[in-house]
């Protein structure tokens, strides 16, 4: 019977220290990164251009994230919602090591828009944006607000002009 008690408070312990934080790496804090994915038409004329660009549900963008020796230690993804935002979770610490965000970028992956679906890297979403300075810092949460990601359709798309076998 003692033994049974003994082994009920343990427990107790146990389960209360977890739910402090203090067993476990779950309640060290998370990374919020969002932002928006819009379709820009140029078709539309140049008032649509600037103030008409339309949010495109469904589009997947990606975040990765590396280490000081250039290997991956986090990829993760999210897809828009109707009004074409986007928000990536990540706790803090990615096994037991504190995650760096300056080593974690975020692209556009895909677009279902069948007409809209060729990304630009207007908001840098086509190469990648670094993240930088957090827009808020509260308490264990990091939040970073990107600027808006663009898809185009294929009549606006700017042809690669570059040489082959260079870099722009």
């Amino acid at each position: 019977m003692g033994e049974m008690v003994l082994l009920m408070i343990a427990s107790s312990l146990l389960m209360a220290s977890m739910s402090m934080g203090v067993v476990g790496a779950s309640n060290d804090g998370v990374i919020t990164v969002g932002g928006k994915v819009l379709c820009q038409d140029c078709t539309q004329g140049w008032n649509e251009w600037l103030h008409g660009a339309k949010p495109i549900k469904g589009s997947r963008v990606s975040i990765t994230c590396l280490d000081d020796r250039s290997r991956v230690v986090y990829y993760g993804s999210d897809e828009t919602d109707e009004t074409g935002e986007y928000e990536v979770t990540l706790n803090k610490y990615i096994n037991g090591k504190k995650l760096n965000p300056q080593g974690c970028f975020l692209r556009l992956v895909s677009s279902p828009d069948p007409v809209c679906n060729i990304a630009t890297n207007s908001g840098g979403g086509l190469k990648g944006v670094v993240l930088g300075r957090p827009t808020t810092v509260y308490r264990d949460i990091t939040k970073y607000v990107l600027p808006s990601f663009y898809y185009t359709t294929p009549m606006c798309d700017e042809p690669d002009m570059s040489e082959p076998g260079t870099k722009n």
